[in-house]
């Protein structure tokens, strides 16, 4: 990547945050080490920093929006207290079953993104997270997709992303290879 990336797209679960599996208290985000530091460094490039997060414990009645969006609000009051901050958020409430455009690896989300910020360029974006189908949407819309594993993410994904995107030890790697390059 010649120039910077005109957006860093990050999941939330197992990128930003530790993954719970259907968080629904704020009281349990708990921010990976790290996280808010890289996140800091994307704001201080001045590129837009937009969480793309699959919730489909909504659609199976685990947690509601406000739920969600009680647990977003805490992300956010994490980050601030360190200096950063996310330009903005979508989420997928539906179920894998439900065959949804928005749900990852679809692509509707990022575009509702860019058609919101109409100074990102999806070709021109960075893609980052836990699990293939984070960093898959860079396949379909020519961005640059990064697999930072965690815990859960699954050795066949990691084999997938080593083949098809990049896979990076930590977030702040990632950053290094498009911020630092430049």
């Amino acid at each position: 990547m010649n120039q910077l990336p005109t957006a860093v797209f990050l999941d939330r679960d197992g990128t930003l945050i530790e993954d719970e599996h259907y968080l629904s208290r704020p009281e349990q985000v708990r921010l990976v080490d790290g996280a808010a530091e890289a996140v800091a460094r994307i704001n201080s490039a001045l590129i837009p920093v937009i969480v793309v997060t699959n919730q489909s414990g909504i659609a199976r009645g685990i947690l509601t929006e406000a739920d969600h969006e009680r647990v977003t609000a805490r992300l956010n009051e994490l980050l601030a207290a360190r200096g950063a901050h996310l330009d903005a958020s979508y989420h997928c409430p539906h179920a894998p079953e439900d065959a949804c455009e928005c749900r990852k690896p679809g692509t509707l989300l990022y575009r509702q993104a860019a058609a919101a910020n109409h100074a990102v360029n999806l070709s021109r974006s960075l893609y980052i997270g836990d699990r293939f189908r984070d960093v898959e949407p860079a396949l379909t819309l020519g961005g640059h997709g990064v697999l930072v594993p965690s815990r859960e993410t699954p050795a066949y994904e990691i084999q997938a992303a080593t083949a098809r995107a990049r896979v990076a030890p930590s977030l702040a790697t990632a950053l290094d290879w498009f911020l630092c390059s430049n």
